[in-house]
């Protein structure tokens, strides 16, 4: 599977944009789709996921409430609703994909095999 991301930009803060990842090749329903994020000079770090089963949804503390994580099989699509979005939010979001991830390392980069290409969000204070 190949994977696409897209909508990012620039928001001021307070803001919303919704991020799209979509995959062709394969189906998508089998895969645990995940959001990663890295700002400048910092690590990749977990944003959310959506694990394909149990259908669970896991998201870090510091956007929970705010982010929103979900899946269109039929369109092959996963996207990531951000809300209020915060200066902070400011970085290179990816999408990643993994039919063998399991809940335990759900939030490690290495756990996903399958990446996009990044969507920049600027948010501005």
């Amino acid at each position: 599977v190949q994977l696409q991301a897209s909508g990012g930009g620039l928001v001021q803060a307070g803001g919303s944009l919704r991020l799209s990842c979509v995959a062709s090749g394969r189906t998508f329903s089998g895969y645990s789709v995940a959001w990663f994020r890295q700002a400048p000079g910092k690590e990749r770090e977990f944003v959310a996921a959506f694990h394909r089963s149990p259908s669970v949804t896991y998201y870090r503390d510091s956007v929970k409430g705010r982010f929103t994580i979900s899946r269109d099989n039929g369109k092959n699509t996963v996207f990531l609703q951000m809300n209020t979005l915060r200066p902070e939010d400011t970085a290179v979001y990816y999408c990643a994909a993994s039919t063998t991830v399991i809940t335990s390392t759900i939030r490690s980069s290495n756990a996903y095999a399958v990446w996009g290409q990044g969507t920049l969000v600027t948010v501005s204070s």
